[in-house]
């Protein structure tokens, strides 16, 4: 298993799937997931795709400027950091953010998000 290439189709993913159907998320959180949008802590998947679903916005559209992957623990998890832009219909500029993620794998042979850390970049 090539790291880089895990961490690469698992951003392409996600973002697709947040910027067409942010539901379509669910099945990547498990119930002991957290996010921490922002500052805010959200935990178990449903909260998450939730939190998400009512977020101030209808479309958008990431533009993903740099992934970078680490291995993490002997369970084969993945430490996943993601930096971009995020453009908001209706908005003339798009917004700097960073994203980081820790996979896990799960017993199907796939990953879930264990940890999902979300930020603004304000210049």
């Amino acid at each position: 298993m090539d790291p880089d290439a895990v961490a690469k189709a698992f951003v392409e993913h996600y973002y697709t799937t947040f910027d067409a159907n942010r539901g379509g998320l669910a099945n990547l959180y498990q119930e002991s997931s957290m996010l921490t949008f922002e500052g805010q802590k959200i935990q178990g998947s449903q909260n998450i795709v939730t939190k998400l679903t009512s977020l101030p916005f209808q479309q958008c559209q990431h533009s993903i400027t740099t992934v970078d992957c680490q291995p993490s623990g002997p369970a084969g998890g993945m430490l996943v950091f993601v930096s971009g832009n995020l453009q908001l219909a209706g908005e003339q500029h798009a917004l700097k953010f960073s994203q980081m993620f820790h996979l896990m794998p799960t017993p199907q042979g796939s990953f879930y998000v264990l940890n999902d850390i979300f930020r603004l970049n304000y210049a």
